[in-house]
C-alpha cells in the first residue's frame, strides 16, 4: 500500500465526522488485472480483521486449469478439446520440454462471485457417457468451488468423441493385415 494509499484508508475510517475519500484516489478505484475476477471485496485499516484486509482476485486461467484438472481426474475421459486442439497438443506434448495443456478443451466466464464452465470432452468406448458427464460436473463443481470459493453455476458438457480401441493400434503404426 502506498503512503498515499494509507493516508486515505486512515482518513475513511476516522471517527471525526469526515467523509474521508470521494472515490478518486488510488484506494478509491478499483484495480482489476484483465482477465480475472474479484473473489473478496476487503477493507483496509489496522482495526479490521486481518483476513478481510485486502481483496482477492483470481485469475481466468486458474479456473480453466482446475477445471481441466478435475474432469481428466474422471474415469472414462479419454482426452479434452476439439480433433484440431487434440492434434496440436500431440505435438505439443511429443517436443522435447514441452509440458501438456490442462486448460485444452475448457472455456470459462467468470463474473463477480460466479462462473460458467463448458468442457470439450473424448471419453472411452463402452462408458456410459451419461455417467461420466454427470461425475465430471460434479468433480468439476465441487473442486472449483472449494479452492477458488466461486459459484460453479454451469457445467456445459459436450462430447466431441469416442476413443476406440482401433485408434491406439493405428497409431503405433503396427499393421494387422496378413500379406
Amino acid at each position: 500500500m502506498t503512503t498515499q494509499e494509507l493516508s486515505t484508508a486512515k482518513n475513511s475510517t476516522n471517527n471525526t465526522g469526515s467523509t474521508g475519500s470521494t472515490g478518486t484516489g488510488p484506494s478509491g478505484s478499483t484495480r482489476k488485472t484483465p482477465g480475472s475476477t474479484t473473489v473478496s471485496g476487503g477493507v483496509s485499516g489496522a482495526t479490521e480483521p486481518a483476513a478481510s484486509r485486502g481483496k482477492t482476485s483470481i485469475a481466468d486461467v486458474v479456473v480453466v486449469k482446475l477445471a481441466g484438472t478435475a474432469a481428466r481426474e474422471i474415469p472414462g475421459v479419454y482426452d479434452m478439446g476439439g480433433g484440431l486442439s487434440r492434434t496440436l497438443g500431440a505435438v505439443r506434448d511429443r517436443v522435447p520440454g514441452g509440458r501438456p495443456n490442462v486448460g485444452r478443451g475448457v472455456k470459462v466466464e467468470v463474473g463477480e462471485r460466479q462462473t460458467a464452465i463448458d468442457l470439450d470432452l473424448v471419453v472411452e468406448y463402452g462408458v456410459a457417457i451419461t455417467d461420466v458427464a454427470r461425475d465430471v460436473r460434479e468433480n468439476v463443481i465441487a473442486a472449483v468451488e472449494r479452492i477458488t470459493g466461486l459459484e460453479v453455476v454451469e457445467v456445459n458438457i459436450a462430447v466431441n468423441d469416442v476413443h476406440l480401441l482401433e485408434d491406439d493400434e493405428s497409431d503405433t503404426g503396427t499393421d494387422t493385415r496378413v500379406e
